[in-house]
């Protein structure tokens, strides 16, 4: 539909997700996902932005990046209380959390994950998300 102009297939994902194309969602939507998979702070994405000439607040990514995940387009990773990733890589998966450099990376293959509890009264699992620190 768009083949032919900039960044359609940029368009395409946020319109097939439901979202308006704005211009600070497109350009957004660019640095996340036209690199490949990858984890990304709101700071880290706000940084990058700037950093492409793309005037946008702090306030505006975390916005978008909710509304990326809200979509379907994004899993946000809490790896404690005040701090946040979120990957472009949707498909179930665990991670490594790397604690002195907060890095964060996808752990290959599968896990084994057994005697799982019982879901309280009236609720079903939905995912299990392993996160694995690591010190080096």
């Amino acid at each position: 539909m768009f083949h032919g102009r900039p960044y359609s297939h940029i368009l395409e994902r946020l319109r097939g997700a439901g979202l308006r194309p704005t211009r600070q969602r497109l350009a957004l939507a660019k640095i996340l996902f036209e690199n490949g998979d990858r984890h990304i702070s709101a700071e880290q994405l706000h940084t990058e932005a700037l950093h492409a000439g793309i005037r946008v607040s702090l306030a505006t990514v975390y916005n978008a990046l909710h509304q990326f995940t809200t979509a379907g387009l994004l899993r946000e990773i809490v790896v404690d209380s005040g701090r946040s990733y979120f990957d472009t890589n949707i498909s179930v998966h665990h991670h490594f959390f790397h604690e002195r450099s907060g890095y964060l990376e996808d752990i290959p293959g599968e896990i084994m994950i057994g005697n799982l509890p019982e879901a309280p009264a009236g609720t079903a699992i939905t995912r299990v998300d392993v996160i694995v620190r690591v010190a080096a």
